[in-house]
């Protein structure tokens, strides 16, 4: 058995996560990476958009490392952007320059995370005061949370937009099964939930 490496466990449930968000725009047009889904406009690119800023704020911000340090930071970036300027794509931000800046963002809170101990303490400035200080484990276990949660959203999105589902390229996690083994399977689930509803 090796030893334990707390932060290579870590990095690597965290990639898996951005590795998995990043997948599910692969083939499709710059219509349905855009193209909200939900009430709430839940799309794609936005999700990738939203897990950058996560990253480049909890593992650089928080801990005085600021990625933007020296150059203009994004317009969306800002405290007086509009609200969810973070969940989408404007015409003019292309899917390569989002995707670009998420790769960047990996590249930035690995350095962080490789830096600096587990234990080392940093500050949330948009937390409340009682609550700002944290470490560097604390929040690798949020942004790990916060992807994989945004990597099961584009699941559903990107299942819903054409019916590509499962985890990874390769590795669907998935029963195996044929489109018209999967009708069958949602049709009992619908026979079932009729029933118990008595609709």
């Amino acid at each position: 058995m090796t030893e334990p490496n707390p932060k290579a466990d870590l990095l690597r449930y965290l990639q898996d996560g951005r590795d998995a968000l990043v997948w599910k725009l692969d083939g499709l047009s710059e219509y349905d990476v855009r193209r909200p889904l939900t009430p709430t406009g839940t799309n794609l690119l936005g999700l990738v958009k939203h897990v950058a800023g996560v990253e480049l704020g909890y593992l650089g911000d928080t801990f005085g490392r600021p990625f933007f340090e020296g150059e203009v930071p994004s317009w969306w970036y800002t405290q007086d952007s509009e609200p969810n300027a973070d969940m989408w794509a404007t015409a003019d931000e292309s899917r390569e320059d989002i995707l670009r800046l998420y790769r960047r963002a990996w590249e930035h809170s690995d350095a962080t995370i490789a830096q600096l101990d587990l234990e080392a303490v940093g500050h949330v400035p948009w937390w409340p005061e009682e609550r700002r200080e944290v470490t560097l484990h604390h929040i690798i276990v949020r942004v790990i949370t916060d992807t994989q949660r945004h990597a099961g959203h584009a699941d559903i999105v990107r299942e819903l937009i054409d019916g590509t589902a499962g985890h990874l390229r390769g590795k669907d996690s998935l029963p195996s099964g044929d489109q018209l083994s999967w009708e069958e399977y949602r049709g009992q689930l619908e026979r079932v939930a009729r029933e118990v509803g008595k609709v």
